[in-house]
C-alpha cells in the first residue's frame, strides 16, 4: 500500500469494483472500508490497492467464519 498512489473517487472505485458510488458510501460509514481521505466537503478519496486489500481481508475473515 503506497502512499503515493494515486488518490480516486468513490464513483472511480465504484466503476473499478462494479459497485455504486452509494455502496462504496456505506462501505465506509460502516468501517468495511477506509478513505485515504476526507475532503473538507465530506467526500472521500481513495487507493484502489488499500480498498482491494481491505476487502480482501473481510472476505477472509467472513470464510473463517461459516
Amino acid at each position: 500500500m503506497s502512499e503515493y498512489a494515486p488518490l480516486i473517487t468513490s464513483a472511480e472505485l465504484g466503476r473499478r469494483l462494479g459497485l455504486s458510488r452509494r455502496t462504496i458510501s456505506l462501505y465506509a460509514k460502516r468501517g468495511w472500508i477506509t478513505p485515504a481521505i476526507t475532503t473538507p466537503g465530506g467526500q472521500y478519496r481513495w487507493r484502489y490497492d488499500d480498498v482491494l486489500a481491505e476487502m480482501r481481508k473481510l472476505a477472509e475473515e467472513r470464510r473463517k467464519r461459516q
